[in-house]
């Protein structure tokens, strides 16, 4: 259930929004990056992942997120929660701080790993680019954003 644009600035500016972050391993522990192209975190490396839509399962949001974020779609019981996160962000894909309200997710994260072997064609809708980071270069890296950093953590 897609809202209208008016109706979608009002939920930002009164609730959390609940969505699911995907990070993707490759057979090494790489991590898939994309580089947002919308706000929040627009110019960072981001996993990918989105919005669980009104009335959709946890399961089927799942199917959804993988196929649009990384061109394929996964089950959810083929990847491993790593926890539930919260990202706070000043401004909104409404627009920066102080002229858009301001943006709240509740994020389940979860871990996926790429079987050796496999591609990814990602789409390039909310990302430009993407990436493969090592855990390494992704600690180091301003560019990536502390609320992707944050699920290291969690590989360990």
């Amino acid at each position: 259930m897609w809202l209208a644009a008016d109706t979608f600035r009002s939920v930002v500016a009164s609730t959390p929004l609940v969505s699911i972050d995907l990070v993707m391993q490759d057979a090494r522990g790489d991590i898939l990056l994309g580089q947002r192209l919308n706000r929040p975190a627009q110019g960072f490396w981001f996993v990918p992942g989105g919005r669980i839509l009104k009335n959709e399962s946890l399961d089927a949001a799942f199917e959804r997120l993988t196929l649009a974020e990384l061109g394929q779609a996964f089950e959810r019981s083929q990847a491993r929660l790593l926890g539930v996160y919260e990202h706070f962000y000043r401004d909104s894909v409404f627009g920066a701080e102080g002229a858009a309200p301001d943006t709240h997710y509740v994020v389940l994260g979860y871990r996926l790993v790429l079987p050796a072997g496999q591609r990814l064609e990602p789409p390039r809708t909310q990302h430009d680019r993407y990436r493969w980071w090592s855990i390494r270069d992704m600690q180091d890296s301003a560019e990536v954003h502390q609320n992707t950093r944050a699920y290291l953590d969690a590989l360990s």
